[in-house]
């Protein structure tokens, strides 16, 4: 970055839009579809995130004296703590209950959102190490100047997470399931990895889910059309109603989505008699397909399987993508081939006492969860030597 300090601004921003889709996109990049400017502000052009619903965004830029933005991040000012994946409530109860005031907080994630990726974003041309202490000072800060409780980061990749712990945040882990390719050509590939037993359990998922005259489709790109959105949104809405009481995405929010990212969307629909009867929504990385929303209209057994899993898992070994992340929590996944790895929040907090409160809870959940991983690790239904 040269050798003489250059005057630094942090700003804070109502809008995605007001940042401009260049500028966020030089510090975002291609990788991660969930960061990109489009995917964000196709949620706030929807309205599914504003102030209204607890979502009020608070985007952090960076900018040298030039105006260029260096380094940004998605933030938002919330309300509450639905729809984050990284679950406080808890804390929010017990702070609250001794006489603090949990709410408003910061968060920098992507809203409903359980992907980890990048949530510190640098420029491009600069390098990160220059950049990320910046980004984080500048949250702090607004974090200070806003007076909020606490300033949460989730779903960062693990070498941001540890920059993070070193810089004074309390580190949090979580687990999720995700799927390796390892070098597969073929669903038989890797179906021949896997146990007997449970390769056979598989083929007979896969064969179970297309009776009673099921078929299924992946549209992608231009062929995704308006029929297939408000299918699918229905799907969605169901889902939502029976796990958690109110959907957070509007049907507007498809419709952007589909104009804005067609080409980074896999979309998985089950047909039965003429009409569209399941569906799951998938996004497209650099080098990972991201599973996120299922839902159906009608029950057929290991119908989710497929559309959610098996689908996926044919997708990106047809486009020779190294893994499919199916979203948060399900141990189910494990028998089809989703090994759990650990996810990871950061966390800062303005009282002192809370603060050691929760950095105790964090040391004992931290080894509750390596604890559980190494135990369902032995619960792979990957070959081993012996079998």
């Amino acid at each position: 970055m040269g050798d003489a300090e250059p005057r630094l601004s942090i700003k804070l921003h109502g809008s995605i839009a007001a940042i401009g889709e260049a500028a966020w996109d030089a510090c975002a990049g291609e990788d991660n579809p969930f960061v990109s400017w489009r995917f964000l502000n196709a949620l706030e052009e929807s309205g599914s995130v504003s102030a209204r619903t607890g979502w009020a965004p608070q985007h952090l830029t960076v900018e040298d004296d030039t105006g260029q933005v260096i380094g940004c991040a998605p933030m938002y000012l919330k309300g509450h703590s639905q729809g984050e994946y990284v679950f406080d409530h808890g804390w929010a109860q017990a702070f609250e209950q001794a006489g603090g005031r949990y709410y408003p907080k910061l968060l920098i994630a992507v809203p409903f959102s359980p992907v980890p990726g990048p949530r510190l974003l640098t420029h491009r041309d600069l390098r990160r190490e220059d950049v990320l202490p910046l980004v984080i000072a500048g949250a702090t800060e607004a974090a200070k100047q806003l007076k909020v409780s606490s300033l949460h980061i989730n779903f960062p990749p693990e070498d941001e997470w540890a920059f993070l712990g070193e810089h004074g945040f309390l580190q949090r882990t979580g687990e999720q399931f995700h799927w390796a390719n390892d070098g597969y050509k073929t669903f038989d590939d890797f179906l021949a990895a896997l146990s007997s037993r449970k390769r056979k359990a598989i083929r007979k998922e896969r064969e179970g889910a297309v009776e009673n005259g099921i078929a299924l489709h992946v549209f992608t790109g231009d062929a995704i059309a308006e029929e297939h959105w408000d299918a699918f949104f229905a799907f969605y809405l169901d889902t939502g109603s029976r796990k958690w009481g109110r959907p957070y995405l509007n049907r507007e929010f498809f419709t952007l989505l589909g104009a804005a990212m067609a080409d980074r969307i896999a979309l998985v629909m089950a047909e039965r008699d003429g009409r569209w009867i399941a569906g799951a929504l998938n996004m497209i990385g650099a080098d990972t397909l991201y599973g996120r929303y299922w839902g159906c209209l009608e029950e057929h057994r290991f119908l989710h399987f497929e559309t959610c899993y098996y689908q996926a898992i044919d997708f990106a070994i047809a486009h020779g993508l190294a893994r499919v992340e199916a979203g948060a929590q399900g141990t189910h996944k494990l028998a089809r081939g989703y090994l759990p790895v650990h996810t990871f929040s950061a966390h800062w907090i303005r009282d002192p006492g809370f603060r050691r409160a929760v950095e105790q809870f964090l040391v004992r959940e931290r080894a509750a969860v390596d604890q559980e991983i190494e135990a369902l690790d032995e619960y792979s239904p990957f070959r081993r030597e012996q079998d």
